[in-house]
């Protein structure tokens, strides 16, 4: 009877004790909509704001079908070829993730992102690819072909996911090389800023200047025979080869003579 009571006795402190827990004003009340919303949606999207169905479907959540409702016919992106692939991605929230905030760009470019879509895309059968889908066929043109990449010639410009793709896919419009580099545009670039801050010269041996450059019209002219010729010391290099007399560091740095403002 005794070891009831006792029981009894510890159970009402216990319920006490869980009472007063929860109902502490130290805690903060819980509020249910920060845990179904857990952010502001961007800028963008700040109209669907309140019409969640908009763009979630219950248990299932974000679906591709609800994305395209807005942007199917959005020709900014499914006629450029930078954006096109867009049309046969079946996933939209692996790279465009909502409610980070008003100020968040949706928008940004990941190809870190991208490189995990294309993988999980790919035949785990060992299918061929001209047997594939359209979409698979698709990634193996943005992927390169040699999908295991050796650490050691990875660029440091960009990471190992990002080195699977080949940016010829995407960007073949945007070369102002023509083509003259290769394909390999992060050889020089990065995927965080493309500009470089100092060019970078294929190769310190290049012989084939004409390629890319045009000389100025004095090196047509008597004037550059009879100075600008002297000063390099290549009385009888033809115009074309530019690397006769200039350095490839500047215009004005000339063989043999330094610093020099001919033109």
């Amino acid at each position: 009877m005794i070891k009831y009571i006792f029981g009894g006795i510890i159970a009402v402190i216990i319920a006490a004790l869980i009472s007063h827990y929860y109902h502490s004003s130290e805690l903060p009340d819980v509020n249910w909509e920060m845990t179904v919303i857990p952010g502001d949606l961007s800028e963008a999207h700040s109209f669907l704001e309140d019409d969640c169905q908009s763009c979630h479907t219950p248990i299932t959540g974000v679906t591709r079908e609800n994305c395209v409702v807005c942007h199917a016919n959005d020709t900014q992106i499914i006629q450029r070829q930078p954006t096109l692939f867009h049309v046969d991605i079946a996933e939209c929230n692996s790279c465009h993730m909502e409610h980070q905030g008003k100020a968040a760009r949706i928008s940004k470019m990941d190809h870190e992102a991208l490189s995990d879509i294309g993988l999980r895309m790919l035949p785990e059968d060992n299918t061929p690819f001209d047997q594939g889908t359209a979409v698979q066929k698709l990634f193996k043109e943005m992927l390169s072909d040699n999908r295991k990449v050796d650490p050691l010639l990875i660029n440091p410009h960009v990471s190992t996911k990002e080195a699977l793709l080949n940016c010829a896919t995407c960007h073949a419009n945007d070369d102002r090389h023509f083509g003259l580099f290769s394909d390999d545009c992060v050889q020089c670039h990065s995927t965080e800023q493309w500009s470089l801050s100092s060019f970078v010269h294929p190769s310190n041996k290049s012989n084939d200047c004409n390629q890319c450059h045009e000389a100025p019209p004095s090196h047509y002219m008597k004037h550059f025979k009879k100075i600008s010729a002297k000063v390099a010391g290549e009385h009888k290099a033809p115009v074309e080869e530019c690397f006769a007399c200039h350095q490839n560091t500047s215009w004005n740095d000339i063989k043999k003579a330094g610093w020099y403002k001919h033109h």
